[in-house]
């Protein structure tokens, strides 16, 4: 039996099935605070139907799971958990959610306001204080990007915490934007195919990391943090770096969006529309043998059981 907790998938809002192209309804009033609950109410409606399927298509949350949520302090991981919460309590309350923070040491961090919220939302967490600020600063050289050491540090944090509570399901708040910017930071700067899957079994085989969020815009989710005015904490290690390469690829892809509006939902189709006879990679499809393939169809018209493989020199 199927135990995963599909939540109340709310009827789509996009005519045509695409990911991502839909216009807010026309509201007829001169209000504008009716009118802006009237949208707030349409985008909320429009995540928590995206994240419902999400959950649903990767069979992400099963009854009786344990999930922790990652609350950095950024709009997109309190939108993951608010959506989390609600979808929570329409399921019956048949999982958990807890809600961690790592708080890295950095400057100016103050997450008196994080706290309030959590308090006033009635959600259990752990704010954990670790100083891999310093250790980043000290081991970057100035003007080049933190995110990788910075992100390792931080998984193991979250791994090891994950492990020793308990969790069955570590929840990232990583969006649509974010699966197709470093699908196409792969391709352009690493050579590889590769992006974000929306659920993950660590390499050690120990956690299971997923996205909810996996098919939602990130307008969306600005608008939707906006509206509901969540205590954000700005982060002073990526937040200042302007150049990064991540930046550059969404700006591309947004500049292609304005001649094709689906390109963001095409890519993000590419990533589960794999063909790999029409790709390079060996290891997955066998080039070298394609003449066996063609044998079985050659031995049943001709009666021909040979096909002799022909060596070519590499160098004169």
């Amino acid at each position: 039996m199927n135990k995963t907790i599909i939540p109340i998938v709310l009827e789509a809002v996009s005519k045509d099935g695409e990911i991502g192209h839909t216009t807010a309804p026309h509201i007829n009033t001169q209000d504008e605070p009716q009118r802006r609950l009237k949208n707030a109410a349409y985008i909320e409606k429009k995540l928590l139907h995206y994240t419902g399927k999400a959950i649903a298509d990767y069979n992400m949350i099963q009854k009786g799971d344990r999930v922790m949520v990652c609350l950095s302090g950024g709009k997109d991981s309190f939108t993951l958990l608010k959506l989390l919460k609600i979808l929570r309590q329409r399921s019956g309350n048949k999982f958990e959610i807890f809600s961690f923070t790592l708080d890295q040491a950095q400057p100016g961090w103050n997450d008196s306001h994080l706290r309030n919220w959590l308090a006033s939302q009635d959600i259990p967490h752990e704010i954990l204080t670790r100083d891999t600020y310093s250790i980043v600063k000290e081991k970057i050289p100035e003007g080049q990007t933190y995110c990788s050491l910075c992100s390792r540090l931080r998984r193991g944090i979250i791994y090891r915490y994950a492990k020793e509570q308990g969790f069955t399901k570590i929840a990232l708040g990583h969006h649509r934007d974010d699966l197709i910017r470093t699908f196409m930071m792969s391709v352009l700067y690493n050579g590889d195919i590769r992006s974000m899957p929306p659920k993950l079994l660590t390499d050690d085989k120990s956690h299971i990391v997923i996205r909810p969020l996996a098919y939602c815009q990130e307008n969306d989710i600005r608008t939707y943090a906006a509206v509901q005015n969540f205590p954000i904490i700005p982060c002073s290690l990526c937040g200042s770096q302007e150049n990064l390469a991540r930046k550059r690829v969404g700006k591309l892809i947004d500049e292609l969006a304005k001649e094709n509006p689906k390109v963001p939902s095409n890519l993000l189709h590419a990533l589960s529309s794999i063909k790999p006879s029409q790709l390079m990679d060996t290891d997955y499809w066998d080039f070298k043998n394609l003449e066996k393939e063609l044998q079985k169809e050659f031995h049943s018209d001709t009666g021909n059981s040979h096909l002799e493989a022909l060596e070519l020199p590499i160098e004169d």
